[in-house]
This record gives C-alpha cells, sequence and structure tokens, in this order.
C-alpha cells in the first residue's frame, strides 16, 4: 500500500521527539538543531560541523533519523530548526498529504537514484515477469518508474508527473511486477527480487556504491531531485539558517563533496 506515513512512525515519533533535539527557531543564539539522514547528508553536515562552522560563529547540532518522515514532522513541530535530506518534490508532496507549513531555503547536493540488483548487469536484462522493488511514498515511486522509463524498461504515459505510480505505465512489454516497499527496507529486498529501485543514502548505508554497483543510474542534468535544506516557513530569513546555506553552497563544501563521493553525489554546481 502506497503511504506517506506509517502508524509505526508516529509511535516513534511520540517515543523518540524529546530525544531529537529542541530547535529554538529564535535565532536568540547561534546553535542551530538541523534534521538528517546519516548519509550523505549527515556527513555532510559533520564536515561543516568540523571544519567551517566556528569560522562564522554557527554552533551546529546534528541530529541523525533514519526514515523519512519523522525529520519533517520534527521540523513542524519544532524540535528541529531544520532538516536536510530530501528533494522539492517529496517536500511538496509531504506538505500537501500532511498539512505542514515546510519551505526550501537552498539546493545542496544531488543524490542520484539508482536500480540495483545481483541478478542482472543492466535493466534491460530483466526476465519476463520478473519483480522490481521500488519505494512505497509517493514521489519516490514516481521518481523510480520514470528512471526504469528513461531506460525504456516501462513507457509512462505521457501526463504522469512526480507522483506517478504502476497505474501510469503504459507499456510494459516485459510484463514487470513491481512490489512496493519503505524505502529503507529495499537494500535488504536484492536477495528476493530481480532489482530495486533505491534511494542513495540506504544504497550506501547498505554498502553499495552509486558508481560502482547500480545497473542503472539517474543523470544529472535537468534532474528536480537535488536534496535542500528545509525550515518551516517563516524561518527562512534566520541568521543561523543562512549561514549554514551558505556554508552548503561554499567551494570547500563542494571540494568535500567530490571528493569523498567520486560522482556517487554530485554538488549541485556540477550541473
Amino acid at each position: 500500500m502506497r503511504k506517506t506515513v506509517t502508524a509505526a512512525a508516529s509511535v516513534a515519533l511520540a517515543l523518540g521527539l524529546t530525544a531529537c533535539g529542541s530547535g529554538s527557531g529564535d535565532g536568540d543564539d547561534d546553535s542551530l538543531v538541523v534534521g538528517a539522514t546519516a548519509v550523505p547528508a549527515g556527513e555532510v553536515l559533520t564536515y561543516i560541523k568540523d571544519n567551517l562552522a566556528a569560522k562564522v560563529g554557527l554552533d551546529l547540532e546534528i541530529k541523525e533519523f533514519t526514515d523519512y518522515v519523522l525529520p519533517n514532522t520534527a521540523l513542524q513541530e519544532g524540535s528541529l530548526d531544520a532538516n536536510l535530506y530530501q528533494n522539492e518534490p517529496y517536500l511538496d508532496d509531504f506538505n500537501e498529504s500532511k498539512g505542514t507549513d515546510l519551505v526550501p531555503v537552498v539546493d545542496a547536493y544531488l543524490p542520484p537514484m539508482g536500480v540495483y540488483s545481483k541478478k542482472v548487469a543492466d535493466v534491460t536484462e530483466l526476465a519476463d515477469g520478473a519483480t522490481v522493488a521500488v519505494p512505497n511514498d509517493t514521489t519516490n515511486e514516481g521518481r523510480a518508474l520514470k528512471l526504469l522509463a528513461s531506460r525504456g524498461v516501462i513507457t509512462l504515459k505521457e501526463d504522469a508527473g512526480t507522483d506517478a505510480s504502476p497505474s501510469d505505465i503504459k507499456a510494459n512489454p516485459r510484463h514487470l511486477k513491481f512490489k512496493e516497499l519503505e524505502p529503507a527496507q529495499l537494500p535488504r529486498s536484492l536477495d528476493d527480487v530481480a532489482a530495486a529501485v533505491i534511494n542513495n543514502n540506504y544504497a550506501q548505508d547498505a554498502g553499495l556504491s552509486p558508481t560502482k554497483n547500480a545497473v542503472l543510474l539517474e543523470s544529472a542534468k535537468d534532474n528536480p531531485y537535488a536534496n535542500l535544506l528545509a525550515v518551516k516557513r517563516g524561518n527562512e530569513d534566520d541568521p543561523r539558517v543562512q549561514k549554514l546555506a551558505e556554508l552548503l553552497t561554499s567551494a570547500e563544501v563542494k571540494k568535500f563533496i567530490e571528493d569523498k563521493y567520486q560522482g556517487s553525489v554530485l554538488p549541485v554546481s556540477s550541473g
């Protein structure tokens, strides 16, 4: 069942918000509590915290999350000042479906989504009737289907948007079956499916290299899925947020991303 939020996530929020820090959002001091997934967002923020933040008078506190729901819920409820992990289509869908009021500040980097498989070396080798695992949230499932369509494995209807689902498939010559899973579960599904379309952070968390292990990887050209720094509406001009935004797009961070990820994550200026 396609979904944006689960009951389990709600329970985890109730139990865990007190551990998420306490974002003030009022700009009274230089501390900034930022939520992030571990890779690459957490690593990029840790580099900034360890090497750049003090130079601009920013006290950066990083809170790591393992899912895509809680960082936005915590930001809306005020236990975070900002978060870094999502793209704008996902943020727009989350706002619309959950009634949140979160806005983008700046694009930080592009983590290309990829197709991974232990059974084929190219998606065009998928057998008739093969099962492909895809993310079960609206935006990432649409993104996954568009990636498969870019290689001609399926054809989507002309009006299929960022929220495309299997019902928007116009042609499926290989009669592929789609298994919708929580994004974090996708790497673990590789033994059971012919291929899985996995978000960059979960692939790297599982030891998969997008540039070495993906059998199909998103192109950076005209890609709308750059990860962005987000805040609750009204906090866009918070001086602490602006300091972090400037650092995220600095030459130092660009070089860090290029050196560390070797093409598996791309700075926004790479085009």
